[in-house]
């Protein structure tokens, strides 16, 4: 099962904002049996998310994970640009409406603002693209929405770290079916990574795994991830190593 994730907003291009949001979701998709197999970034422009959209779709992955430009203000274009990525219209969603008109009314109460009025900034959040499903967004005021598309299922999310990776949780991994996968952690006493690389390799033509070596500069070890569909076919695998003479130490 493959995957891929995109990360929106123009903080993200500038480096004034870390994308945290694309390894926390990757790293949650990876437990769940899902191969990543990108993970892009683009600005908020419409046209630019669209086109990123088109070719993610042209490559048919199972799952895609869309993170960011869901709120109020001018440059948050993620639902439009999606709606036309798809050739879908944009619709009013009533649930969500009556969703963010509460969520402000309570922020209201509490004090944190002095009004609760659905402006047009706030109602312009209630829009997702037609045929989606509202997902609950429990941390702020923007609902996310759930829709497949010829085979790929598309979770579109808010930006806020706090606000994705509730969602994440509670909508999105519940709606994901999870295959058997295994990866385990190694340090391998080998000081050349170049040395290991031919070993790896073999490896690699022997046994249904994937691995990613990781050097720590040189000196005594390099670190390794396997991943395997069993723990069978990862056993196997670092025997072969250990066979070849790399010494291997769980991490």
């Amino acid at each position: 099962m493959f995957a891929e994730v995109l990360t929106i907003g123009d903080e993200l291009l500038t480096g004034h904002t870390v994308d945290s949001n694309s390894a926390f979701i990757a790293s949650k998709l990876v437990e769940r049996g899902y191969w990543m197999r990108r993970i892009t970034t683009v600005g908020d422009d419409v046209g630019e998310i669209k086109a990123v959209i088109g070719e993610i779709l042209s490559r048919k992955p199972d799952v895609l994970v869309i993170s960011g430009g869901l709120g109020p203000t001018h440059d948050d274009v993620t639902m439009v640009a999606v709606a036309q990525a798809l050739g879908k219209r944009l619709v009013l969603c009533e649930e969500c409406l009556e969703r963010i008109k509460a969520f402000y009314e309570k922020l209201h109460r509490e004090g944190y603002i002095d009004d609760p009025t659905l402006n047009e900034g706030r109602k312009k959040m209630a829009y997702l693209p037609e045929g989606a499903e509202p997902l609950e967004n429990t941390e702020g005021a923007a609902p996310g929405a759930f829709i497949e598309h010829e085979g790929v299922k598309i979770f579109i999310l808010p930006g806020m770290p706090r606000e994705m990776k509730a969602m994440l949780e509670r909508e999105v991994l519940p709606r994901l079916g999870k295959r058997k996968f295994v990866q385990r952690k190694f340090l391998a006493e080998i000081t050349d990574e170049s040395k290991l690389a031919p070993i790896l390799k073999e490896a690699l033509e022997r046994f249904n795994v994937r691995i990613h070596s990781s050097p720590k500069g040189f000196g005594k070890y390099i670190g390794l991830i396997i991943f395997a569909d069993d723990e069978g076919e990862l056993e196997k695998t670092v025997e072969y190593l250990e066979s070849r003479g790399i010494k291997l130490e769980e991490a």
